[in-house]
């Protein structure tokens, strides 16, 4: 019993120290291109390396090595995303959002995507504290002195698990009033998403195809308008 315990403490030791792959990978910066933060959960993720391969050249793209969830999350881990590269190093642009995981339903003893009709359930971050968090966190981010770019929280389709359609819209309002009030620059994919979705993002399901992220990863680069 102690060998196994053993044996999977080590193991445990070794996937957490294994290098990150994929989006989840580090880069090196080169030297003289600008450096891009995308900061976002699992919609951002599906992006980032098409979003990076698309401006090879022209900008270090980078993205936290997590799934930055929901504004919570973004309060307790926003000052190590901050610093990745070092914290000598300056941020360019921060293309961010956070959304999908506030308005998801939670169950009583935190299970996640739970029945929004149940009446133990409720939202992981409610629109009032949404609010509150986001604007904390456009503050932290505005002391980067990086061109801030929000992008909205793109659509949640009918039938999917946990989530309730048009509460990314509930939620794009607060958040497009904020940051008119505090001159935050909106990327409205939300429209552009929600307009080609039979094209784009899985059927009942908040995510989006192979071929869907790509076309999310063109409209970031539009926005992001680096030469």
């Amino acid at each position: 019993m102690i060998r196994f315990l053993v044996a999977s403490l080590v193991l445990i030791q070794l996937v957490a120290a294994a290098p990150k792959k994929g989006p989840f990978k580090q880069i090196e910066d080169v030297d003289g291109l600008p450096r891009v933060l995308l900061i976002g959960d699992s919609i951002s993720i599906g992006y980032t390396l098409q979003v990076r391969e698309l401006l090879k050249g022209k900008a270090n793209v980078h993205r936290p090595p997590v799934n930055c969830a929901a504004t919570i999350h973004g309060l307790k881990g926003l000052d190590e995303w901050l610093a990745i590269g070092g914290k000598d190093k300056k941020w360019d642009v921060i293309h961010f959002n956070w959304g999908l995981h506030d308005l998801k339903y939670m169950g009583p003893n935190g299970e996640n995507l739970a029945d929004p009709k149940a009446g133990t359930s409720k939202q992981q971050v409610g629109p009032e504290a949404y609010e509150k968090n986001l604007r904390e966190l456009v503050k932290r981010l505005r002391k980067t002195g990086a061109r801030l770019i929000w992008r909205n929280t793109t659509p949640v389709p009918e039938g999917a698990r946990g989530r309730v359609p048009g509460h990314a819209a509930e939620y794009n309002e607060i958040a497009a009033r904020m940051m008119k009030e505090m001159k935050v620059e909106i990327h409205d994919l939300y429209s552009f998403a929600k307009k080609n979705a039979a094209k784009i993002q899985r059927k009942a399901d908040v995510h989006y195809t192979r071929e869907g992220s790509m076309k999310l990863a063109e409209e970031v680069v539009k926005v992001l308008a680096i030469k």
